[in-house]
């Protein structure tokens, strides 16, 4: 059984999180929280609050087993971006887009 937790609007490009989603694909849930506990990258404690929110959709509202529990499915999409201005030389102004992301991890107990 497919089970998904979602973040929305969390301010890291999209880019960036799929860096680390690539990391963890396929991985035993155990394994990528131990992974992205020691990644270096501001946006894997993000992923890592993801992980762990379908982990616990998991067990508490399906009855799943967490020791069997494997990612099968993670991405980031694009959320809104934030658009602001920064002052630039002889009066003008240079556009600033602040992006934000959807991630989304789904965890299964079969193969």
């Amino acid at each position: 059984m497919d089970v998904r937790a979602t973040a929305k609007t969390v301010r890291f490009t999209p880019r960036k999180v799929r860096l680390v989603l690539d990391m963890v694909r396929g991985r035993s849930v155990e394994e990528a929280l131990a992974i992205l506990k020691f990644t270096p990258n501001h946006a894997a404690t993000a992923v890592a609050k993801v992980v762990k929110s379908a982990a616990a959709n998991a067990t508490n509202n399906n009855q799943l087993n967490a020791e069997n529990l494997y990612i099968k499915a993670c991405y980031a999409n694009e959320g809104v971006v934030l658009k602001r201005f920064m002052p630039r030389a002889k009066g003008n102004a240079a556009q600033i887009l602040k992006r934000t992301s959807h991630i989304t991890v789904v965890v299964s107990d079969e193969k």
